[in-house]
């Protein structure tokens, strides 16, 4: 295994947009070292979602598609359809895949398509500035929330894995953290493990990643990294919720 502060051949030298401290970058390269290590990089497809990480394909050397906003999961179905030889990636935040695409999100997994989603949850909405999302904590502040959300009025946040493990599509659930080294790893052997899973046909695949936003949470990277451990873990708990494929070969 490379070590984590070389830079993988599926990622490209280039400054990235992300603000310091964000999550989406320490993913990226996680996701770059393990398409290097399974030798996949002329197969794979990432499908980009609409918000910060909208432009990842300017960051691998591989196949990128932008979708409709919160439509990859559907533009993924289709890919894998019809190219099925082909390595489907679809990586999506909390905005995209848990407000508008929330329909695309669950019909997917129920059906149980043969591809491989990263979910980046960061419990706000940070490309339009810093609103509310689906996954923000009650009594969180945000620009749509100043005084901390409101559960009697918007409902709790929700919980994309326990949810999505009602269903009988899936065949891998689990939700990591990129907080600490310690996590990071386990984050890569999550994302490594729904891939190979997907490569084996053994069906849909779904990691969450609790994820650091300093930038719109109003917090320093180092205490935003101490939010999503005090704060996000509580209520969002890392760990594997379904496992039915087996150990990867």
């Amino acid at each position: 295994m490379k070590a984590l502060y070389t830079r993988p051949e599926s990622l490209k030298d280039v400054k990235m947009h992300y603000c310091p401290g964000c999550g989406h970058s320490t993913v990226h390269k996680v996701l770059a070292q393990i398409i290097d290590e399974l030798g996949i990089r002329e197969k794979t497809i990432i499908v980009a979602p609409v918000g910060c990480s909208v432009l990842i394909y300017n960051y691998f050397n591989c196949d990128g598609t932008e979708s409709p906003h919160g439509r990859a999961q559907a533009v993924a179905t289709g890919l894998k359809r019809a190219l099925p030889d082909r390595v489907i990636i679809g990586y999506q935040g909390d905005g995209d895949l848990a407000a508008i695409g929330t329909a695309e999100s669950i019909h997917a997994a129920n059906r149980g398509e043969n591809f491989t989603l990263i979910f980046i949850n960061n419990a706000i909405y940070g490309m339009t500035g810093g609103q509310m999302a689906p996954t923000t904590l009650e009594g969180q502040k945000t620009k749509t929330s100043p005084f901390g959300r409101d559960t009697s009025q918007t409902g709790e946040p929700l919980k994309m894995c326990e949810l999505l493990n009602q269903l009988g599509g899936p065949v891998y659930i689990e939700r990591t953290s990129v907080h600490d080294v310690k996590n990071i790893i386990k984050t890569k052997k999550a994302i490594k493990k729904g891939i190979e899973y997907q490569i084996k046909g053994k069906g849909y695949s779904f990691i969450e990643i609790l994820a650091m936003c300093p930038t719109n949470w109003g917090l320093s990277s180092l205490s935003s990294v101490q939010w999503v451990k005090e704060s996000m873990m509580d209520y969002f708990p890392l760990g594997v919720i379904r496992d039915n494929g087996g150990e990867p070969e």
